[in-house]
């Protein structure tokens, strides 16, 4: 019987496929219309055709690890959909009723926005927020006792008004989870139907606000999730894991108990395939870009590692739990071209999504896209996948002709210019995610991937100064691919604020939370346990931290100094100042972080064979970069190691195709990326 691992990415427009053969290496993709709807249709409609292709004939038997991206959860928050938290109560310390209408005191946009803002709604109004006496100080120790009867009280309001999710947050719960835990008794007594999170489980970190809302989105999701994940364990008859936002997987059955640790599941998957795929052909720092259907998502990559945060945000959400540092913008293939009110040309971020989609998708579309002008200009193939789908091309030329008639422009300068605004919003999302974190943006090739990924490479690397580009084999599945890359991974924290740190009290914490993250990877059934430590330090009078890796091994000054040290060193290069030796400026620590790992075999990345001679063009076709012009079309998958292509020319694959613009060649490596750069001269 074949061993085969799958890794399923459901996206707006598409579920991407990919199949490993643990036994002969050989990999499999594929694409199937994704079904929002219901999700788990197109998830078991990619499975069963990836082990057709394949040939896999004792259909999952043959299965040994199936791996999930899914955006169930992102979807509920990013469309802030209001029955996706009618049902949501809240329950804090007496006194703290306001935590979420006060807030923070940021303003999108800067201040100057401040006159015209308006506070969005909270995610749960005031009337369905509850207090319960009782209170812990900041070390833990109770200052006043629990009050069991306010809390029955409590619990017995939100049953009867049907409220059946509740997150809880005490004030210092971080420090001391007891009276939370007595808060979830008593709503399991009172209230057995609700769904409950505790701040101290899905967050152990100071910040109450931070916090409160962390908890309340995992609580808001979990109805949802547990839904999915149980129709789709039910369908499928099996387990399979879930792809976590800090680049580790679980079990199915495992998140369901934290589904806020899904909500950048696609995206993340997306920096670890590209990630391992760059490193493989020796370029370990990247930029990564992921473009799809409605929007595209950007990472840095160093050394090899996807840059991770805690100060993301889903939508309008703060949520501090460790993700992959992603910046998302939309922009992506289905994104529609508009007029302003001021009769300007813009792009985005509203998308046409799957269905109708695009005007050239013939399915009643009426707004101009992305995709239409790539099509019009000759850069895009009459279809999609293959064959599979059929583009309109004449729609798209309609629709292109019509805008541009109203901005007073010829179609192909309409079509251009939409292109070159689409470039422009992923440059910014670039920009954001490199000169914000103090990286020179043109230290790094960028990696672009996904199904529309490809189509602006050149423009980037002209607009931001880039070294070259690099495509990889399958771009479109590329996502689908990271899922099978990555270990089984639990991040747990602890806040321990001091700058007299005690290696006795730390060492203890630590080794308290190792023992959490050995007790999931044994219930995951890894015996083989890596630990990673890292810890979350700022000078005194600072706001905020800057997580910093710590050594392995037993707790001695020669650990808290080399813990200091990389402490100033990233401080450094974030900020371009620090305070290694000024006595004037303590550091303090805040939180003590680990990360439970049980790795896997990472699937192997062939080499290809060299090509030798000039590689052949397969057809020619009508292609507008400066001018319209007949352009040779080249084929993918008959391009060998060595292979140049020069421009203008257009390369196709099944799932992606990449324009070669005038003055830039494409020149594919030993394991099948394309690598694009300006020619010299």
């Amino acid at each position: 019987m074949h061993s085969v691992r799958i890794g399923v990415d459901t996206g707006g427009t598409f579920t991407d496929v990919v199949l490993v053969d643990e036994a002969s290496g050989q990999i499999v993709t594929t694409k199937t219309p994704s079904t929002p709807a219901n999700p788990a249709d197109g998830f078991l409609a990619g499975v069963h055709k990836v082990l057709e292709l394949h040939g896999s004939t004792e259909s999952l038997d043959a299965v040994s690890a199936l791996v999930h991206g899914t955006t169930v959860a992102t979807n509920q928050l990013l469309e802030d959909r209001q029955d996706g938290t009618a049902h949501l109560g809240f329950v804090t310390t007496e006194g703290f009723e306001f935590i979420l209408e006060i807030a923070r005191q940021s303003v999108p946009d800067g201040y100057g926005n401040s006159y015209f803002w308006v506070k969005p709604p909270r995610i749960v109004p005031v009337h369905r927020v509850k207090t319960v006496g009782g209170r812990l100080d900041h070390l833990g120790a109770e200052v006043r006792p629990f009050d069991e009867g306010a809390a029955i009280e409590v619990a017995r309001w939100f049953r009867e008004q049907g409220v059946t999710a509740i997150g809880v947050c005490f004030l210092h719960s971080y420090a001391n989870p007891e009276h939370e835990r007595r808060m979830r008794q008593v709503l399991a007594a009172e209230h057995p139907d609700a769904v409950v999170s505790l701040s101290s489980d899905v967050l152990r970190e100071y910040r109450e606000y931070e916090r409160s809302v962390t908890t309340l989105v995992d609580a808001a999701v979990k109805p949802i999730m547990r839904k999915y994940i149980d129709n789709l364990s039910d369908r499928l008859g099996r387990s399979f894991s879930v792809m976590k936002s800090n680049g580790g997987v679980l079990s199915a059955a495992e998140v369901v108990h934290q589904p806020i640790t899904t909500v950048l599941s696609g995206p993340a998957a997306g920096a670890l395939g590209a990630a391992l795929i760059a490193s493989t052909a020796g370029h370990p720092s990247v930029i990564t870009l992921d473009g799809g259907g409605t929007s595209t998502d950007v990472a840095v990559v160093v050394d090899g590692e996807p840059s991770q945060t805690t100060e993301g945000s889903i939508g309008r959400y703060p949520c501090k739990i460790p993700m992959i540092d992603i910046v998302t913008v939309g922009a992506g293939g289905g994104s529609i071209a508009w007029i302003s009110p001021e009769g300007t040309l813009k792009v985005g971020p509203k998308s046409a999504g799957a269905d109708p989609g695009p005007m050239c998708y013939g399915k009643g579309g009426t707004e101009v896209t992305v995709t239409d002008a790539h099509v019009f200009l000759g850069r895009v193939p009459p279809h999609l996948l293959g064959g599979e789908i059929p583009l309109d091309a004449a729609a798209a030329r309609a629709g292109i002709e019509g805008l541009a008639a109203k901005l007073g422009l010829t179609p192909e300068r309409c079509a251009t210019g939409i292109l070159e605004i689409s470039a422009f919003n992923q440059s910014n999302a670039i920009r954001q995610i490199t000169v914000k974190r103090g990286l020179d943006v043109r230290d790094f090739p960028l990696v672009a991937f996904g199904g529309s990924g490809p189509l602006l490479a050149c423009r980037l690397i002209d607009v931001l100064g880039l070294k070259a580009a690099i495509i990889p084999p399958e771009p479109g599945n590329v996502s689908a691919f990271g899922l099978l890359t990555v270990d089984v991974k639990n991040d747990y924290v602890r806040t321990h604020v001091t700058r007299d740190p005690s290696l006795e009290t730390m060492s203890g914490i630590l080794a308290e939370l190792e023992a959490q993250a050995a007790e999931a990877l044994d219930r995951e059934g890894f015996t083989d346990h890596v630990y990673a430590r890292s810890a979350d330090l700022r000078y005194y009078g600072q706001a905020y931290e800057v997580r910093v890796p710590a050594p392995e091994g037993p707790l001695t000054p020669a650990w808290r100094e080399a813990v200091l040290e990389r402490f100033h060193e990233a401080h450094f290069k974030l900020y371009g100042y620090g305070y290694r030796d000024d006595p004037q400026h303590a550091v303090e620590w805040v939180n003590l972080r680990v990360s439970g790992i049980g790795p896997i075999t990472r699937p192997t990345v062939a080499r290809r064979p060299y090509q030798p001679e000039e590689p052949s063009p397969v057809c020619t076709r009508d292609v507008f970069y400066e001018g319209w012009a007949r352009t040779v079309i080249y084929r993918r998958r008959e391009l060998g190691a060595g292979a140049v292509v020069t421009g203008p020319a257009v390369i196709e694959e099944y799932g992606s195709t990449l324009p070669i613009h005038p003055g830039f060649t494409a020149t594919m490596d030993d394991y099948g990326n394309l690598e694009v750069r300006r020619e010299l001269g």
